[in-house]
């Protein structure tokens, strides 16, 4: 009897302590928090995160850095051997203008490839929504970088035109062409996806309101271009300094936009994303392959971050400065920012999306396309121009109307075939169909000298 009344005793201790061990779901305590984030795989605060080891292991980085998160990266690291003699072109001949140019050009592939992949290695020391801005936004930084090489080489104006196509074929790429390949390469191993409404409504929604804010200052510059010619009491000298001061004002309010969107998704409203994203990291059909990948501690993810920083650096300044070397050989200045310059800076995002929505997390992959897209618009876009306010330079917001009004219609195309919250590649295909129709327009498109409206010719 009294061994039975111990077992009773035990299993009804167990039965009081087992409730216990969940109460932490709910506890206010962080340490609880951590412990259990930890062992649901949402939160990774360790120094070697999911790798196993800490430190720093050469011939491991190496290893791991080359094989990547996908195939499709791994394809592009072959590429390596292109990044010296990139900068090695550039040092000993740079009068072979063009050479150094497709050079650097090929040479920004795997260095933005680096970059993404240390920041997704990154990411998985952080909480997923946290990570995933931090992935995208070292990804922009390949962006960033590319612009502020521009502005700061521009000048008398002849690199204005080529900046501000460039900041609007970064947000199409990913609009059209990233989304749609995305939807496109999904939809083939399956009927359709499913999309989620906190991730497709917010970001499209997000979008519409910064197209419409880069759009104003053009509308409001063509409104007025013609009463200002040859008018004596409003002249267009007085115009483009009207325009000038609009675009600075809506940049500094486009960056207090860009911190409530952080503030939504990091503070008042993680819990929904995180719970999305998590159900899209349960259906992730390689899910077993990528849990037993080798992983980066976090100081090689540090120095991968560093040397594909370096890298990126010096190949968007020789990039850059042969720009005007290849306008004269006939490339068109909105073909050079509308098409060659997003896709090499993109490159790394893009696989990285298409690969995710192979492995049918389609969510994951709307974050990588809306995420950036949202992040050239609030934030890259106007870091652009106040910074080239401080340089007494004249970059501004008053795009081409052809441009913009492809970029507003781009994104209300987007949101109508987000609106239902599936996707296929049907859809996918008109999208990247869209992308090339506006490619090849852009081709023809003339330069500022040629007549084109709404830009700053070269010396004003």
């Amino acid at each position: 009897m009294s061994s039975l009344s111990q077992r009773r005793s035990a299993s009804a201790a167990a039965d009081v302590i087992e409730p216990e061990r969940e109460l932490p779901q709910y506890s206010s305590n962080d340490t609880e928090k951590q412990e259990r984030s930890l062992a649901q795989g949402k939160f990774r605060v360790q120094t070697a995160g999911e790798s196993g080891r800490n430190g720093f292991h050469p011939w491991l980085f190496l290893k791991v850095c080359f094989r990547s998160t996908c195939t499709l990266s791994m394809v592009v690291n072959v590429l390596w051997p292109v990044v010296p003699a990139a900068i090695v072109m550039a040092f000993a001949r740079p009068d072979l203008e063009v050479w150094v140019f497709a050079l650097n050009y090929i040479a920004m592939v795997p260095s933005a490839n680096l970059m993404g992949f240390a920041g997704g290695e990154l990411s998985r020391k952080l909480p997923k929504v946290a990570g995933i801005l931090l992935e995208t936004s070292l990804t922009s930084v390949v962006e960033l970088i590319l612009f502020m090489v521009l502005i700061k080489k521009d000048v008398d104006n002849d690199l204005i035109s080529v900046i501000q196509a460039a900041i609007l074929g970064s947000i199409l790429a990913n609009l059209l062409l990233c989304l749609g390949l995305c939807f496109f390469f999904g939809g083939l191993r399956r009927d359709e996806q499913v999309l989620h409404e906190a991730v497709s409504e917010v970001g499209s929604g997000l979008l519409l309101v910064a197209g419409f804010a880069l759009l104003i200052p053009s509308a409001f510059y063509s409104a007025l271009s013609g009463t200002a010619q040859g008018n004596a009491t409003f002249t267009s000298d007085e115009l483009t300094e009207n325009t000038r001061t609009i675009s600075r004002g809506t940049a500094i309010i486009l960056l207090f936009a860009f911190g409530m969107f952080l503030w939504y998704n990091l503070r008042t409203h993680h819990s929904i994303f995180d719970e999305v994203l998590e159900n899209d990291e349960n259906q992730d059909e390689d899910g077993d392959k990528e849990r037993n990948r080798p992983k980066l501690t976090l100081v090689e993810s540090l120095i991968a971050t560093v040397v594909a920083l370096a890298l990126v650096t010096l190949s968007a300044v020789f990039l850059v400065e042969k720009i005007p070397a290849i306008r004269e050989r006939g490339v068109p200045d909105n073909f050079i920012g509308l098409i060659l310059v997003p896709l090499v800076e993109k490159a790394a995002e893009h696989l990285t999306a298409i690969d995710e929505a192979w492995d049918n997390q389609i969510n994951f992959a709307l974050f990588h396309c809306l995420g950036p897209s949202i992040q050239t618009a609030l934030l890259n876009a106007p870091l652009v121009v106040i910074v080239s306010w401080g340089l007494g330079k004249n970059m501004d917001l008053n795009f081409e109307i052809f441009m913009i009004v492809l970029l507003v219609m781009s994104i209300l195309v987007v949101g109508s075939f987000l609106r239902d919250g599936k996707s296929n590649y049907m859809e996918g295909g008109l999208c990247v169909l869209v992308y090339l129709i506006i490619a090849l327009t852009t081709w023809y498109y003339p330069n500022p000298e040629e007549g084109t409206t709404n830009v700053q010719l070269p010396g004003e």
